[in-house]
C-alpha cells in the first residue's frame, strides 16, 4: 500500500522540529538584552508548569481540542529552549554611555518633526508595537554608535529620512 495512504500517528514530532526563525547568518550572535532573556525564560517556565498540568489531567480521553492545545505549546517550548541554547545575554555598557549601543531606548526626531523612540534589541525580542527593534535593522545599524545631537541619514521604505538623535538611554 501506498504511504500516501497510511495515517501516520498523531504523536509525530515532523512539526516540532520546525526551525523558529531563519537562522542567523555565519559568525553573527543571537544577543539578547537581560529583560528580554528574563521574559524568555519566565515564558518558558509557565509553559513547562501548563504542560505539566496538562499531562496530570484526569480525562482518559483527551479531546482534539486539548490535544492541539499541548501540541502548540510544545512548539513553543522547543522554539524557547532553541533561543535559550543560542543566545548571548548582552547588559547595557558599563563604562562610558556616550554612544547608542545594543539595548539602548533612542529618542529621534524625524525631518518632519515627528518624535519616535526605539528600543535596540535582540532579534527575538522584535516588537514593532512597541518600537523595539532589530539591532540588525537597517534602522538601528544607522543608530549604533551615535551620540545625542547628531544627525544621521536613514533609507526608510518611504525614501530617504534625516533622523536627529535627541536622547538615548538604557533599561535599569
Amino acid at each position: 500500500m501506498s504511504r500516501a495512504f497510511v495515517r501516520e500517528s498523531d504523536d509525530s514530532d515532523e512539526d516540532l522540529n520546525i526551525p523558529i526563525r531563519a537562522p542567523l547568518p555565519p559568525g553573527v550572535k543571537n544577543l539578547i538584552t537581560p529583560g528580554g532573556a528574563r521574559r524568555l525564560q519566565e515564558e518558558l517556565a509557565a509553559l513547562l508548569e501548563k504542560k505539566r498540568e496538562l499531562s496530570r489531567s484526569p480525562s482518559d480521553t483527551p479531546s482534539s481540542e486539548t490535544e492541539a492545545q499541548s501540541r502548540k505549546i510544545q512548539l513553543r517550548i522547543r522554539q524557547l529552549q532553541q533561543i535559550a541554547d543560542s543566545m548571548v545575554i548582552t547588559p547595557p555598557p558599563t563604562g562610558s554611555r556616550d554612544r547608542v549601543c545594543f539595548g539602548a531606548g533612542v529618542l529621534v526626531r524625524h525631518a518632519n518633526g515627528q518624535e519616535a523612540t526605539y528600543r535596540i534589541v535582540g532579534i527575538d525580542e522584535i516588537d514593532l508595537d512597541r518600537n523595539q527593534i532589530s539591532w540588525r535593522s537597517p534602522l538601528a545599524r544607522a543608530l549604533l554608535s551615535q551620540r545625542a545631537g547628531n544627525r544621521v541619514q536613514f533609507d526608510s521604505p518611504s525614501g530617504k529620512d534625516e533622523l536627529f538623535v535627541v536622547s538615548f538611554s538604557y533599561e535599569s
